[in-house]
């Protein structure tokens, strides 16, 4: 995309005939204090003086605050001044001094200002200040007026016309191909208008994209454009709001002026909530004067003045909070379209890497396949900042390629973190966590569902990991049976488990696993109803955005012998887990060994190995799980 600037704009010149006049001003102002020759008097001492006074020297004497000008009787040579000035002190005896030797003396009259200095006093301080705000009011003019000093009930969106070079369009887009095909029905009409006309169709004049961060909205709202060839604006909702009560709706009606006047043309509005929030609050409705709700009315009321002609304006918004927007925006005739943007599936992530995958150097042999399997719930922009990650530990590492370990490790830094290798864990500190992964990895491994144990590491990553176990899906579900969700609190408890067989204690290290496992537990009882005791009832209230990880899920308004059998069966959840982990890890207790003395001794270990290890390790007999268990 590239940015347009209109030619109607006003320019930057600040006008010669202006600064002429300026200069003119300030050459008067400041001559009246210049110095002039024809009135300038030679000053001598003041002990001068009183000897010409005694002298009998001195005919008449101006007496003023600041000086004495006299005039001598008789000069002391030819040509010689006959006015001297002089400075006066504090003399109370002066005036019967200039008495008795006959001297006329008298105060100096107040000195009257000439006709330039009143003029002046009038003129230039009015001319000043009109050119002053004729300056600011043309500065207020440029550029949309995002930078003017009286620009702030002006639009800051900012205006981009596709060209071929920077162009979006839908090849640019991958993993959300609904979105898409709800869109392209957008961009015919933009194209052709006319066709729906004629039939009497009208296309949605406001559509809302929802979904999680990282998604691809804004990429998707330019694709829109660059497929339309039209001008597109955006603006980020926070950008209407501002100190100044009324500016935002000013600034909502100043976009959509000038979107009119560049249409057919789309406006896109990032971050709808911040503007588009519900005006009803938990005690009625918010107050009248409030800021955002002006900007939100004027919103409301500019989408239903415009109308779809042949020139037609399209509205584009996106939010990460649609359950937090105000009823009126989502009504008909405005955003009565929502759009789903949600992260991507398998196939989704495979053509988003071989998007990004273009843009840098892979080697030979590298299999992007496997990259999209292991990033299972990756977002657009996870991927994009993934393939970037990967560039830059080949880069680091001065290869001219970026190989498949620079992509597995990248995956490694955006769901653990950094490695700590300044992070020295002391030899005994260094055995727990070394059994306490390897607890994990066996369980985890003799676990139902979607997932295979693909790493084991003892090295410190991230904020608090001083190791961890990386499990891969192996396909893609949407789908948890009780008996997955049991099996993840029990792998979530098999780095615990092994510390109890093996050292007879537990340690700090679990408590990450335990909050998981709790919550887990909690969610199978409260939000997904897998209790044959309470039934299936939901007892959560589905709490905060459901696109943006939101997990305060309150207990609806239960009873006290209720709430006392959900934390009952959670309790139990947990402990017939943990029950269960034991019993595995005492039936491979030799496989925990041999698996926690290799890695003590390699730190990391991962792949065919790994594989070869794990393939040895066994599950309990049925009566013995049934038995923990129960």
């Amino acid at each position: 995309m590239a940015i347009r600037q209109d030619d109607n704009r006003p320019t930057r010149r600040f006008g010669i005939v202006n600064l002429l006049l300026i200069g003119f001003g300030v050459l008067l102002l400041f001559s009246n204090f210049l110095p002039n020759p024809a009135t300038q008097v030679p000053r001598v001492p003041y002990s001068l003086f009183i000897d010409q006074v005694n002298d009998d020297n001195v005919k008449r004497a101006y007496i003023t605050q600041d000086q004495i000008r006299y005039e001598l009787t008789k000069p002391p040579e030819e040509g010689a001044p006959t006015v001297l000035s002089t400075t006066p002190i504090f003399d109370m005896d002066l005036p019967q001094r200039l008495e008795q030797h006959g001297v006329e003396f008298a105060a100096a009259p107040p000195k009257r200002p000439s006709f330039i200095t009143t003029a002046l006093s009038w003129v230039v301080p009015p001319l000043i200040f009109i050119l002053v705000l004729q300056f600011f009011a043309r500065r207020s003019g440029m550029g949309g007026g995002a930078q003017g000093a009286l620009s702030f009930t002006k639009s800051k969106a900012k205006v981009y016309v596709p060209d071929e070079e920077s162009r979006v369009t839908f090849a640019d887009v991958a993993g959300v191909d609904e979105a898409k095909t709800e869109l392209t029905e957008i961009v015919d009409f933009l194209k052709t208008p006319q066709r729906y006309m004629d039939i009497g169709a009208r296309i949605p004049k406001g559509v809302l994209l929802v979904g999680p961060p990282g998604t691809g909205k804004t990429l998707l709202s330019k694709a829109v454009a660059g497929e339309a060839s039209v001008p597109f604006f955006i603006i980020s909702g926070s950008e209407f709001v501002e100190l100044f009560v009324g500016a935002g709706a000013a600034r909502v009606r100043d976009l959509f002026e000038e979107a009119k006047k560049k249409a057919p043309c789309i406006i896109f509005i990032d971050e709808l909530d911040a503007i588009g929030k519900s005006r009803s609050g938990s005690m009625g409705v918010v107050g009248g004067n409030d800021e955002r709700e002006q900007t939100l009315n004027q919103l409301l009321t500019e989408m239903d003045g415009f109308t779809a002609q042949d020139k037609p304006v399209i509205v584009l918004a996106a939010t990460n909070q649609p359950e937090t927007l105000d009823a009126a925006l989502l009504r008909p005739g405005r955003f009565d379209r929502q759009v789903l943007v949600d992260r991507p599936d398998l196939s989704g992530r495979k053509m988003i890497l071989d998007i990004y995958g273009k843009k840098v150097k892979l080697a030979e042999g590298v299999d992007l396949d496997k990259i999209a399997q292991a990033t299972s719930g990756f977002a657009g922009a996870d991927l994009a900042n993934l393939v970037n990650e990967a560039a830059l530990l080949a880069a680091r590492a001065y290869r001219t390629t970026v190989e498949q370990a620079d992509l597995n490790e990248a995956i490694e830094r955006v769901v653990a973190g950094l490695e700590k290798k300044s992070r020295v864990l002391q030899p005994d500190e260094k055995k727990v966590v070394a059994y306490h992964e390897v607890g994990h990895a066996i369980v985890g491994h003799l676990m139902p569902g979607g997932s295979k144990v693909a790493k084991i590491s003892i090295v410190p990553r991230g904020m608090a990991a001083l190791g961890y176990t990386l499990q891969l899906p192996t396909e893609e579900r949407f789908l948890n049976s009780k008996e997955d969700l049991e099996g993840q609190i029990a792998t979530l408890l098999g780095g615990r488990s092994a510390e109890e067989v093996v050292f007879g204690e537990v340690t700090t290290g679990a408590a990450n696993d335990l909050q998981r496992a709790t919550d887990i537990a909690e969610q199978m009882i409260g939000t997904y109803g897998m209790s044959e005791t309470l039934g299936p009832l939901a007892y959560d209230k589905q709490g905060g955005s459901r696109f943006l990880g939101g997990n305060s899920n309150p207990r609806r308004a239960v009873s006290d012998a209720t709430a006392l059998e959900i934390d009952k069966e959670v309790r139990g959840l947990v402990d017939r887990a943990h029950d269960r982990a034991l019993a595995i890890l005492h039936h491979n207790r030799e496989l925990l060994e041999t698996i926690s003395h290799k890695i003590l001794e390699k730190e990391v270990i991962e792949g065919d190995e790994l594989k070869q290890l794990l393939a040895s390790s066994q599950l309990p007999d049925a009566a013995v799980l049934e038995g923990a268990a129960a």
